[in-house]
């Protein structure tokens, strides 16, 4: 799927931003941690209060809030939750404010939730006993086998488009390991779960037997 660059990181800071501040946050304050998950459709989090993105609209009990056009403010006063980042947990985050307003466009949401759901279910398959988890900080999906971390990014200042991500503790070296932390391979040259879990697998293959990059 062909999104314009411009309107996909609008809708991807806009969506990275209900993550942080009306997912992970509230999520923190009550229940103590800020891990979220990937969903069909969406993603939303994992212990209360029960919040989730399905496509462009936030869904809080039996209330579903369109998310274009609000505030998080306004947003956050229709689930009956306070806006707001997890506290001195991080430096990163979204940069957003609470008093932005959002711009989620349907069919780039729709292009971020699918490749995040790929990400997941590639992830499960190349790691059952690992649990995925969406991370508000930096908005990717990831999980750690071995001290190497296999990741999906929606897009991020290193790429402006969603990638898959794999970064060994201990970064290595050739040409397989073509990012400062590890390796990264664009969404789009991944069609498909299973083209996503072979490079996860060869990764995994080239952390065993390649060298340690030099300092």
């Amino acid at each position: 799927m062909t999104v314009d660059p411009e309107i996909l990181g609008t809708t991807r800071r806009s969506l990275h931003g209900v993550a942080e501040l009306l997912l992970a946050g509230p999520q923190y304050r009550e229940s103590g941690t800020i891990r979220l998950r990937v969903l069909d459709g969406g993603f939303g989090t994992v212990r209360a209060p029960e919040l989730r993105v399905d496509g462009t609209e936030l869904v809080a009990g039996d209330r579903v809030i369109p998310l274009n056009g609000a505030t998080y403010v306004e947003l956050a006063a229709a689930a009956g939750i306070e806006a707001g980042a997890p506290q001195d947990l991080y430096k990163d985050g979204c940069g957003v404010g609470t008093q932005e307003t959002l711009g989620v466009d349907a069919g780039a949401a729709a292009h971020i939730e699918e490749c995040l759901a790929r990400g997941r279910e590639a992830m499960v398959r190349f790691a059952p006993d690992a649990t995925p988890v969406l991370w508000p900080e930096h908005f990717d999906l990831s999980i750690t086998v071995d001290e190497v971390t296999y990741g999906i990014s929606p897009g991020d200042s290193y790429l402006a488009e969603p990638y898959a991500y794999a970064g060994p503790s201990e970064p290595r070296q050739g040409a397989f390991w073509n990012a400062s932390f590890g390796a990264a391979r664009p969404v789009r040259l991944l069609p498909g779960a299973t083209a996503l879990h072979d490079f996860f697998g060869e990764a995994r293959d080239r952390a065993a037997r390649d060298p340690a990059r030099r300092p």
